[in-house]
């Protein structure tokens, strides 16, 4: 014989409180904004994604990369390391800026959306010099550095309607 008990279905099954539940059950709103979530108050630079994305993708640089650069001495390892460490430094300095000096801050801004630029360039310098840099890598890096780029932009024109 069987230990295992059949259960009777009845048609409050999947409701709450019923007495078997279905995980899949959603109402209909739910299902159609499938990438709402949320976001986080932002209580300082730290907390904005941006910062976060380029200080990972910055330790990583300095961390992974230019150290193999190094070795197969790569002319621009220290420009590399200069913009990637700076581009979180003028995040910060954007996010502290907004409220004295909003065209400034804009400016900050700006400036880290073109050292994201300068980054896939030297990321694909690298690329084509070095030997024995991961070429998966530095693709994952320039695609990092060109999302957080365009996710700039958005912040940016969030600012300029937020002040508006």
């Amino acid at each position: 014989m069987s230990d295992k008990k059949v259960k009777k279905h009845t048609k409050w099954d999947g409701l709450e409180g019923g007495s078997v539940s279905n995980q899949d059950y959603a109402p209909s709103y739910v299902k159609k904004n499938t990438r709402y979530s949320p976001k986080r108050k932002i209580r300082s630079f730290r907390d904005l994604e941006v910062y976060q994305k380029t200080m990972e993708n910055a330790l990583v640089v300095t961390g992974e990369v230019v150290p193999i650069l190094v070795k197969d001495k790569f002319p621009m390892t220290e420009n590399m390391t200069n913009c990637a460490l700076n581009i979180p430094l003028l995040l910060a300095q954007a996010h502290g800026q907004r409220f004295a000096d909003f065209d400034r801050a804009v400016a900050t801004l700006e400036s880290a959306m073109q050292s994201c630029n300068k980054m896939v360039v030297y990321l694909e310098e690298a690329q084509g010099l070095s030997h024995n840099a991961d070429d998966g890598l530095l693709d994952d890096l320039m695609q990092g550095y060109i999302q957080v780029r365009g996710k700039m932009l958005r912040l940016e024109r969030s600012w300029i309607k937020f002040r508006k």
